[in-house]
């Protein structure tokens, strides 16, 4: 019998196991604010589809709330949550952000989660959600103006990315007990149509590298997930990180070509809004074969290339399942 572990470090190591892994991840609107019912509610989802890891998914302003972030659930199909206050208004903002605490705030309680998921899964890998520092950089200031500062006031904000980057490193030390596989590194900005490849050399990889260095350093599986279209693959790809997730179906590289360029384990093969959302239970084996097929199934996980939609059927999330079982 493959242990969820085994099977994992198989695929992560680029190899093929006794079947391609399998996980998807949602959002928990509402359950979000609560670290016990974000855990119950992750306890559940994992319960009835018995994924090979658990991605735990806090909303996003876990990560900047103690620094003045405001956000609300408005209903969308992602389960998201929009930004209505972001404490970056001038540029002497900037200044304000310095480094906090992971024993308090949304960050303790994330802390609180995770031991909660570690006694209630010891069998079974889970990896917390990390947001970049540019990633929190747009929470804090809107994409359109953080954009701005960082052309007209670049040592401020990178200031503010010394502070920021301070404070997940030491999140990282504060959720090292809690029985966590590693981190899900989710990147923002680090597209052409957001930041050119300089800079986000500057101002994104530079303090990436930090962190995902320290993650290494305490963890045996990390993730890095490229958000966007036409992510700088080959430089998110060199992070060191044993899987990598990004929008395959909706933009380059294919699979077949991912897999010629990273050794580890390729995560997707899924559309999560047509065919997740809009599509059939068929469509969902169809495509989760064709992805299969495309990587032979070695250091594969089938998933999506970006959340799975809370109003997903359930008849195509349990396809999924099947899937890698046929």
């Amino acid at each position: 019998m493959w242990t969820k572990r085994d099977r994992l470090e198989q695929l992560l190591a680029g190899e093929k196991a006794d079947r391609p892994g399998v996980a998807l991840w949602r959002h928990w609107p509402g359950d979000d604010q609560d670290p016990v019912e974000l855990a119950r509610s992750t306890l559940d989802w994992q319960k009835t589809f018995d994924f090979d890891f658990v991605k735990v998914s806090p909303d996003s302003n876990f990560a900047v709330e103690g620094w003045g972030a405001r956000s609300e659930w408005q209903g969308g199909n992602e389960g998201n949550r929009q930004y209505v206050s972001h404490p970056i208004r001038q540029v002497d903002d900037w200044a304000l952000i310095q480094p906090l605490s992971p024993a308090s705030g949304r960050l303790g309680m994330q802390v609180e989660c995770l031991e909660i998921l570690g006694r209630a899964l010891p069998d079974t890998p889970f990896i917390q959600t990390i947001f970049s520092p540019t990633a929190q950089l747009k929470y804090l200031a809107g994409k359109a103006h953080v954009l701005s500062e960082i052309r007209q006031h670049g040592e401020a904000v990178e200031s503010a990315l010394r502070a920021i980057t301070e404070t997940t490193l030491r999140f990282l030390e504060a959720i090292k007990y809690t029985g966590v596989s590693g981190i899900f590194f989710a990147t923002q900005l680090a597209t052409a149509s957001d930041l050119s490849l300089g800079e986000y050399e500057r101002f994104g990889r530079v303090y990436d590298m930090q962190i995902m260095a320290a993650a290494q350093e305490l963890f045996w599986f990390n993730l890095v997930h490229m958000h966007g279209q036409n992510a700088y693959f080959d430089l998110l790809s060199a992070y060191p990180a044993r899987a990598i997730n990004w929008h395959d179906r909706e933009s380059g590289p294919t699979l077949a070509d991912a897999r010629d360029r990273f050794d580890g384990a390729l995560v997707g093969g899924l559309r999560q809004i047509e065919t997740m959302l809009y599509g059939t239970p068929a469509d969902v084996l169809a495509e989760a074969t064709d992805a299969i097929v495309k990587t032979d199934g070695r250091g594969f996980i089938l998933g999506t290339g970006c959340v799975t939609p809370i109003t997903a059927p359930l008849g195509n999330i349990r396809a999924v399942r099947r899937a890698v079982e046929s």
